[in-house]
């Protein structure tokens, strides 16, 4: 009796049916680089401010100032007698009330003078010229609140980190499409929320749900991909990256065509409801199916696919049966109780977390110069499309594992040249620098194939959960070990990163080969897949003798 991958290629491997599927879900990948990214352009400066002094508004709606008026009046003249403060987290310590004058209102206190009148720091009660731009503006995120800025992506990344494990563990327990579906509707309801939050509790509350379902969204349908297709085609799934990296390339175009944080904030969230209508033309993953002991459905779905692609299968595939293996709910034991597993699980999670870090660390790093912010943040997203590019023509004709571990090492020298190049020749500094977020890019879009490829069906959707998890670990980390180290020196980061890339780079090279192979669908097989393509470095045939259509 046939396997399941030779009646998948007899069933075409990457048809009609899959191109459909695959193209539907890779718009998950630019939502979801939507939420990812989007704190920079929901949480940016808000322009000019001022913090209001008591009694100002009164006597502002009593002279008939604007609020340019206003600042030049109560504001500027603390900026000209006192130096040290330009009047955003200080204030006079006054109060005017109606008898002051409205051409000269400090006039009214004499001999004391602007630079001899005590200054108390502001705690509320700021003004703002585009009060609604941003959540900074909208919640007071500034002077001694700015932190808090800080804290909403901390949250989002916290939410990503619950989603792999809450959602990963109830993908591989309930279905792929069935998570898959409640992520995209919670995703949805969560970021409408997120914009008519009344206060920044309430924000940052349904900011940690969707964070919670867009992760639910994001690997899931990864994993939906990667189950349907052959294991030549299996490359697709970098080609996801690329729409994320389009994702990255819209944002500032949606954020400079929408003046208030609400909007944007909708625009990243609506389209998440278009995604429920996947219920008719997205079908649950067969070989999940078939690990769950619903053989009659997966075969169903395997003649759907045929049909599509133009194919038949022969009329005595009737029956499915499921590995002999016992099928259990996962658990972290699964992924650590072989000595292989083991080894595959540890190095993994070291890679999840390093590319996330330094990834992060090196945008934060490069993003801090000024300038225009829509077209800086557009050109940061279109360094990273030749990454995929180079993935694409490299990892199907030399391999997954040696450009996996190249892409860490170059981003580890240039991270090293960048700190210790002088400052007079910004450019080569720049230039090489971005050569550093081109080989950490790359390396965390192959981990995303490889941390498939490497765990069997029954575990696979909560072994690339749990792994993933550290890269929203290292994104919690990165702004606080980058800025705080760059306080002792500036070039500090970059050694710190390039000794983690490095590190990694090495560590990969002990991972198996998976080009060309078949997806493992028991623990015994990757066992086998270690042991005898890891060591060997030749193609391990998979010889299916559990799961049978």
């Amino acid at each position: 009796m046939p396997s399941f991958d030779e009646v998948l290629k007899e069933a075409g491997e990457f048809g009609r049916f899959q191109k459909r599927v695959f193209f539907l879900l890779c718009q998950t990948g630019i939502t979801f680089s939507f939420l990812f990214a989007s704190v920079v352009f929901l949480g940016k400066a808000p322009g000019s401010f001022w913090c209001r002094i008591p009694g100002a508004a009164e006597l502002s709606e009593q002279c008939g100032w604007a609020l340019e008026e206003e600042q030049n009046f109560t504001v500027l003249p603390l900026r000209l007698g006192n130096g040290s403060s330009i009047g955003k987290c200080e204030r006079l310590d006054v109060t005017w009330d109606t008898s002051v004058s409205c051409a000269s209102p400090l006039a009214h206190y004499g001999n004391h003078g602007v630079g001899n009148l005590p200054l108390v720091t502001c705690h509320d009660n700021w003004v703002y010229k585009h009060p609604h731009s941003s959540i900074v503006s909208e919640y007071n995120l500034v002077c001694s609140n700015a932190w808090m800025l800080d804290l909403s992506q901390a949250i989002l990344n916290l939410g990503f980190l619950t989603g792999a494990f809450t959602l990963g563990y109830a993908a591989d327990r309930y279905g792929r499409i069935l998570i898959y579906l409640l992520s995209c509707l919670g995703d949805g309801i969560c970021g409408i929320i997120v914009a008519f939050a009344p206060n920044f509790t309430v924000f940052l509350i349904f900011r940690f749900l969707q964070g919670v379902f867009g992760k639910g969204t994001w690997m899931t349908c990864y994993v939906i991909v990667t189950e349907i297709v052959g294991s030549d085609q299996r490359i697709v799934g970098i080609v996801i990256q690329i729409f994320f990296t389009l994702g990255i390339m819209i944002l500032p175009g949606i954020a400079y065509l929408i003046p208030t944080w609400q909007g944007i904030q909708l625009a990243i969230s609506l389209p998440n409801f278009l995604f429920l209508l996947y219920y008719w033309v997205v079908p649950e993953s067969p070989r999940w199916l078939l690990t769950r002991k619903k053989g009659e459905k997966a075969l169903k779905i395997m003649h759907n696919i045929a049909k599509h692609n133009g194919k038949y299968l022969s009329p005595h595939y009737s029956e499915i049966t499921v590995s002999n293996e016992e099928v259990s709910n996962p658990s972290f034991l699964d992924l650590v109780r072989t000595p292989r597993m083991r080894r595959n699980t540890l190095i993994l999670m070291y890679a999840w977390f390093t590319s996330a870090l330094i990834y992060q660390g090196l945008v934060m790093r490069l993003g801090i110069v000024g300038g225009n912010l829509f077209l800086d943040f557009f050109i940061s997203g279109a360094v990273e499309l030749p990454a995929a590019l180079l993935i694409l023509v490299t990892i199907d004709r030399i391999g997954r594992r040696l450009p996996f571990a190249i892409s860490n090492i170059v981003a580890g020298i240039a991270c090293l040249i960048t700190a210790f190049l002088p400052e007079d020749i910004p450019w080569l500094k720049t230039t090489v620098a971005t050569l550093g977020r081109l080989g950490i890019t790359m390396a965390f879009e192959i981990v995303y194939l490889v941390n498939t490829e490497l765990y069997p069906t029954t575990l696979r959707n909560f072994g690339v959960s749990l792994c993933s998890s550290l890269c929203d670990l290292g994104g919690i980390i990165a702004p606080f070990l980058l800025f705080r180290l760059a306080a002792i020196w500036l070039e500090l980061p970059l050694i710190i990163f390039s000794i983690l890339a490095v590190v990694c780079g090495l560590l990969v090279l002990l991972l198996p080969e998976t080009k060309g192979i078949s997806l493992p669908e028991t623990v015994e097989d990757v066992e086998q897949l270690s042991s005898h393509f890891g060591k060997c470095g030749k193609k391990w045939k998979h010889q299916d003798t559990n799961s049978y259509i």
